[in-house]
């Protein structure tokens, strides 16, 4: 089982400001690319939505330690820390070699698609997410 998933990311001029630091709101698109494909390596390809339910981002608690700047080599990292039975937190960080750039945690609720309310993961998920919650 997949410990932590690793994407490494470049810089763009695109992801940045004025002044060559990456904006604020693109550490989420990062963070986002690689809990979506660390839900890709447990088996679930389409995460966003299917079989009438739906995985939307709750809350985040985010921190921004240092800033990335143009052309850096970046890595957005993901690890599944908690699951309930309508829920599972990711904690996430950004890093430039050994450098924490921003650390976040991500709870991901569960709703059923047409009445955005809260709805039980299907139980072949969530055994799944529960084997790969990591201490």
């Amino acid at each position: 089982m997949i410990k932590e998933y690793c994407l490494p990311i470049r810089v763009y001029v695109e992801d940045t400001d004025a002044g060559g630091i990456v904006y604020y709101a693109n550490y989420l698109k990062y963070i986002e690319r690689a809990r979506t494909e660390l839900i890709r390596t447990l088996g679930y390809d389409k995460p966003a939505l299917f079989d009438g339910l739906q995985f939307v981002v709750h809350s985040v608690n985010i921190k921004y330690r240092q800033p990335a700047i143009l052309d850096d080599e970046v890595v957005a990292t993901a690890k599944l820390i908690q699951v309930s039975r309508t829920s599972f937190t990711i904690a996430q960080r950004v890093l430039r070699g050994s450098d924490v750039l921003v650390e976040a945690e991500v709870k991901v609720a569960c709703i059923n698609h047409e009445e955005k309310r809260p709805k039980a993961i299907p139980a072949d998920m969530l055994q799944t997410l529960k084997a790969a919650v990591q201490d």
